[in-house]
């Protein structure tokens, strides 16, 4: 008897736990599913209703040496084995949302990047070409459409990421290894994760399984919505280990609607860096404000809306259009939803004394300073290129902060202290290198002869590389 009331009350208790997390119309739903058929709760009937709008998506690659090809396809073609050409080859397989009856399906940039074919498979079996409506390399979102075969198609019913809450159930599908509609549970981790991928990082962090191939998959909640696009996980091995992150819907939708009409995103520009203000930094600055809702311009772009508005770095925001400053990560997003055009007002202390300016937004320009792919420095003989969330995923990285040794110079100073390709360098002379901005500043700092200390991280391990530049 005992045994009996522990059991019936351990299925109350998960009851009530789901019941919790659906809220309060998926509750009503839940617990007629319960009634009705006398067993615990369970995704099956999501699961059911919402394998059909996902998709597997494979792409065709030509691999032949002509102009044009991915530079970063051939590092790792070079480097990681695959070095035979070859004329058509298919590349690894992710997964779409389907998100219109027209046939447009939401999926991450990385798992068509570069494609000449693109092949989606839907849940019956069929399969269709697809051709790339838009791209957004920083958010790694991209918009494909079927060519339309003449069908109805399941549509995707897509929820709001801004009502979940850290421990609400949440469901991924997708084809993790090629192996096609695979359902996985789990709950949110964590909301606003920043991950280093890039400008605009606001990821949720699930413990939902996902896998290489579950990459533009949707993540669902309790009440069958998709809430976001699975994008990356944080692993050292490749696989699984309960943590994963997803891009939220509501910042997905933005991009898929400025994809759908303009074939690209359209950002606000402004041409400043910034960083939190803290209490012990305002103190020391003598700024008579506690710091809190602060920033510091700690970069001010040439020839950028800031530069011409008269802000300098060491200058600080306390007012942003009549309002209370953004933290420092939330910044970039405050200004790219800023129209073009439209003027904003800043009140800034610049000296110790506040003054009010103006400042025309401009349009982020396809490849910011910040958003440079490449550098080559002659003096300690390395070719570095920005860590794209593409590189992240193959090299199996955390994080996209950093520069990927691309080349090393034979007989160079990064040759002599044994620097080599695939290298990660995370550090210049203990400074933090996010970009390849940061590392053409952090070594240009020096004079000819002197020596840099590199922090480089090589698969798993950490390692200091002390070498001269050239004199």
């Amino acid at each position: 008897m005992q045994s009996k009331m522990a059991n019936a009350l351990f299925v109350i208790g998960l009851l009530s736990v789901w019941l919790g997390c659906v809220g309060r119309a998926g509750a009503a739903a839940a617990a007629s599913a319960v009634a009705l058929e006398g067993r615990p709760p369970s995704f099956a009937a999501i699961a059911k209703r919402t394998t059909p709008v996902v998709v597997n998506i494979s792409t065709t690659t030509q691999k032949t040496n002509r102009s044009g090809n991915d530079p970063l396809e051939e590092f790792f073609n070079r480097f990681f084995g695959d070095t035979q050409p070859r004329e058509n080859s298919q590349r690894s397989l992710g997964s779409g949302i389907l998100i219109s009856k027209d046939g447009e399906v939401l999926t991450n940039y990385h798992v068509v990047r570069s494609a000449d074919m693109i092949k989606v498979k839907l849940s019956d079996g069929s399969e269709y070409e697809a051709r790339l409506i838009g791209k957004d390399d920083r958010t790694d979102l991209a918009l494909i459409k079927i060519r339309k075969p003449g069908i109805e198609l399941p549509v995707a019913r897509l929820g709001s990421s801004n009502q979940l809450d850290v421990g609400d159930w949440v469901m991924a599908i997708g084809n993790p290894f090629g192996l096609e509609h695979t359902v996985t549970a789990g709950v949110v981790s964590a909301k606003g994760r920043v991950i280093g991928a890039g400008p605009y990082d606001n990821f949720i962090q699930t413990d939902a399984s996902i896998n290489p191939g579950n990459s533009g998959g949707p993540l669902i909640n309790g009440l069958g919505e998709v809430v976001g696009v699975n994008s990356a996980i944080f692993s050292q091995s490749g696989g699984n280990i309960g943590i994963g992150f997803a891009i939220p819907i509501d910042l997905a939708k933005k991009v898929a609607d400025q994809l759908r009409k303009n074939g690209k995103v359209v950002r606000g520009w402004l041409g400043i860096r910034v960083n939190d203000v803290s209490p012990q930094l305002a103190q020391s600055l003598g700024l008579g404000r506690p710091g809190g809702d602060m920033a510091m311009v700690t970069e001010v772009a040439d020839n950028s809306p800031a530069a011409e508005a008269g802000i300098k770095t060491g200058d600080v925001i306390v007012e942003f259009n009549g309002r209370t400053v953004p933290k420092s990560h939330d910044f970039p997003t405050v200004i790219a939803d800023t129209a073009p055009g439209q003027r904003v007002t800043l009140k800034i202390i610049h000296e110790k004394r506040e003054q009010t300016v103006t400042a025309k937004i401009a349009e982020l320009p396809e490849e910011s300073d910040s958003q440079r792919l490449e550098s080559r420095d002659a003096e300690i003989g390395v070719r570095v290129q920005r860590i794209t969330p593409e590189a992240a995923r193959r090299l199996g990285l955390s994080s996209s902060k950093g520069v990927l040794v691309m080349e090393v110079q034979p007989g160079s100073p990064a040759d002599q202290v044994g620097l080599e390709p695939a290298d990660i360098i995370r550090e210049v002379n203990q400074r933090p290198v996010n970009n390849v901005s940061d590392f053409d500043r952090a070594v240009r700092q020096g004079r000819r002869g002197d020596r840099l200390l590199l922090l480089v991280q090589r698969g798993d391990n950490a390692v200091f590389f002390a070498l001269k530049r050239k004199g």
